[in-house]
C-alpha cells in the first residue's frame, strides 16, 4: 500500500523530520512520503473537504481529466482546476503528459498532535 504522511510541525520538528529523511536516505534506507504544514489552518486551508473527495473519485477512477472530472463530480471546472493544481503541486495528484489525472497514494494518514499544532 502507498502511503503518505501529512502533519503539523512547528519549525523546529519539520526541519529534524527533514534531517532525520537525508540521513535515512544517505543510508540508502527506504523514505515515508511525508507532507508538513505549519498549523491546522494551513493544512485544512490546503486539504479541504472538497479536495479530498475529489481524491478519492480519482483514485477509484483514474484516466479522468480535469473536465471529466469536473462533470463527474458536478462542480464548475474552474474550482475543480484549482484544486487539481493544488494538489498535484502538493504531490497528491499526478498529471500524465495526456492530462490524465492518477492519485499516487492509497492511503493519506494525517497527524495533528493538539500540544504541537497549538
Amino acid at each position: 500500500m502507498n502511503r503518505i504522511e501529512i502533519s503539523v510541525l512547528r519549525p523546529q520538528a519539520a526541519l529534524q523530520a527533514f534531517a532525520d529523511t537525508w540521513q535515512q536516505a544517505g543510508a540508502g534506507e527506504e523514505i515515508r512520503h511525508r507532507l508538513a504544514f505549519g498549523s491546522l489552518r494551513e493544512l485544512f486551508s490546503a486539504i479541504t473537504e472538497k479536495r479530498l473527495d475529489l481524491l478519492r473519485h480519482v483514485a477509484s477512477h483514474e484516466g479522468l481529466n480535469v473536465r471529466q472530472l469536473a462533470q463527474s463530480l458536478g462542480r464548475d471546472y474552474k474550482n475543480v482546476h484549482t484544486d487539481v493544481t493544488e494538489l498535484v503541486e502538493l504531490g497528491l495528484l499526478e498529471r500524465g503528459n495526456d492530462g490524465v489525472l492518477v492519485a499516487p497514494y492509497d492511503e493519506i494518514l494525517i497527524h495533528a498532535g493538539l500540544r504541537d499544532a497549538a
